[in-house]
């Protein structure tokens, strides 16, 4: 920036990001590398990795295909790099980011073990004023939140659990060493995505498992494995082409609809499409289903019906079988689980389902385990697989302040408001990388992180072209993005399930639909994007 060199070496920047995981490290190179800026990233966590450090729990893995999984921007490493597997787990995925972090010597520019307390922008100075939990103070002419949209770990208030005396963990907050649950009576908490890659893990040491169900999920075969060299071979040959297909698909994956009503195909036909998803594995059942599945009841009830059909085959004992069969909302308008034996697991001598609906709910904790529907269920110890507060929690965390002190907790006291998902009205300089109002969680993150990378870096670029020093979204054009993405996800089933998507699973958390589901999702995002860009950045004040 134009005041770069006049800047305190050891605490002005040109921007501070915030997180080092996928998003934080791609926006140092970028502004560092590409740009020639002064950069510092904090990381609460003790290397790089976002949640690929902190989630460790048995199971964790990813559920996109790792070939699209990864930065594109390093098109040598996209030919060198091989994984194992279709979703690798969790520690190679960690050794995956600490390579690139090496390889283009991105920690040099880290500070680690270290959190943003708050920040508050300095209307005077046009800077942002930063502090970190260790007492640092530093300023910075952009602010870039790269927390990611899963990473404030949310934590019930259970009655009774500091009686627990046995141990308890999260599963967002594992121990590094993990944990032996061999000889032990184990609960687990919960049975969303994180569960159902937990559970069938869990339940191969434990002496037995409790697993606590409050609302069931439509799970569906992750078919991981090895990938056939040749396949592999033949996409490292096309990776221009699923860069392009990827960027421009509607999840960042190479999933496509069907181009048909569930309706109008015959059930013979029906019946071969749903077994061909279902074989393939991944998201393809979910992702490139009949176009009209997220929008028609009758159409989504065919697609659940099938699912149910699998689950009744699967699990032995019947009664079983229907305490985990989804009720009350639509196929696919929650997060979808990928199962490696999931429900096979349930078919263990030494496997419990209590379920809320049918067995009751937690009551307790006690401090021999757990109470629910009357019953004490005695365990050693507890796993909460119980998830985030998702895309606005991170935010809120940082104790941002913009103009007149106005804070996020104020701004977004009925529930989030961006311009873009990149950007909020009094928050000038400030950009938040897949923040809520953008496909991110709806799509293949590494595709949406890569994209808000590059347009904040081309933003910045501009501006330093054109002598602006700072940028802030105008209220107008953030009412009308608000609007926007509340009229296209108003024409979908999503609204009518009680999740997390809709901020459902945070008691008093005002209900909204928190990512983006345009009408050609992550690639027509991207051109809308361009296009605010193209036109002088429509939307935005620039001074």
């Amino acid at each position: 920036m134009a005041d770069a060199v006049a800047c305190d070496a050891a605490t002005d920047f040109d921007a501070v990001v915030i997180g080092a995981g996928f998003s934080g490290m791609h926006m140092l190179k970028s502004l560092r590398d590409r740009l020639g800026l002064k950069v510092r990233v904090y990381e609460a966590g003790a290397t790089v990795g976002g949640t690929w450090y902190w989630n460790r729990y048995p199971g964790a893995r990813c559920d996109s295909d790792a070939y699209i999984y990864c930065f594109t921007w390093d098109r040598q490493l996209l030919q060198d790099w091989n994984w194992s597997e279709r979703y690798p787990e969790q520690p190679e995925i960690l050794r995956y980011l600490e390579h690139v972090a090496k390889r283009h010597d991105l920690k040099r520019d880290m500070r680690f073990n270290t959190r943003v307390s708050g920040a508050e922008w300095d209307e005077g100075a046009r800077r942002w004023v930063v502090h970190t939990d260790d007492g640092e103070t530093v300023t910075a002419r952009f602010l870039i939140a790269a927390v990611g949209s899963l990473s404030t770990t949310n934590m019930p208030d259970f009655p009774g659990l500091e009686t627990f005396g046995g141990k308890w963990y999260h599963t967002s907050r594992f121990p590094h060493d993990g944990v032996d649950f061999t000889g032990k009576r184990v609960g687990v908490v919960g049975t969303g995505a994180t569960a159902v890659q937990a559970i069938p893990e869990i339940a191969q040491q434990a002496k037995h498992l409790t697993v606590f169900q409050r609302t069931a999920n439509y799970c569906v075969p992750a078919r991981n494995g090895k990938v056939d060299p040749e396949v592999t071979r033949a996409r490292k040959a096309d990776y221009d082409g699923v860069i392009r297909r990827i960027r421009d698909s509607f999840f960042g994956q190479e999933h496509y609809f069907i181009g048909k009503s569930a309706l109008e195909a015959t059930p013979e036909e029906r019946e071969r499409e749903f077994d061909r998803m279902w074989d393939a594995g991944g998201f393809a059942f979910w992702l490139a289903n009949y176009q009209d599945m997220f929008f028609s009841q009758e159409a989504n009830d065919l697609c659940a019906d099938y699912i149910k059909r699998k689950i009744r085959a699967t699990v032995k004992d019947q009664a079983v079988a229907e305490r985990l069969i989804p009720k009350g909302y639509a196929y696919g308008t929650k997060r979808q689980p990928l199962d490696t034996n999931y429900y096979e697991t349930f078919n263990k001598q030494n496997v419990l389902l209590v379920d809320a609906g049918t067995d009751g709910a937690i009551e307790a904790i006690t401090p021999t385990g757990i109470r629910a529907g009357g019953r004490d269920y005695p365990l050693d110890i507890i796993v909460f697989a119980t998830g985030f507060d998702a895309m606005t929690g991170p935010l809120k965390a940082l104790n941002l302040k913009g103009r007149d002190g106005s804070t996020l907790d104020q701004q977004w006291k009925d529930g989030p408001r961006s311009y873009l998902g990149i950007a909020v009205a009094g928050f000038p300089n400030l950009f938040t990388i897949t923040g809520p109002q953008s496909p991110s969680v709806l799509s293949n993150m590494p595709v949406s992180i890569e994209q808000h990378v590059e347009w904040v870096s081309d933003c910045i670029e501009a501006m330093r072209r054109d002598g602006k020093t700072t940028i802030e979204a105008s209220t107008e054009a953030q009412q009308n993005w608000v609007a926007h993405v509340n009229e296209i996800v108003n024409m979908t089933l999503m609204v009518g399930a009680n999740s997390w998507y809709m901020s459902a699973n945070i008691p008093g958390k005002p209900r909204a639909f928190l990512p983006y589901l345009g009408p050609a999702g992550v690639g027509g995002y991207r051109k809308t994007c361009d296009e605010v860009a193209a036109k002088g950045y429509e939307g935005f004040e620039l001074a």
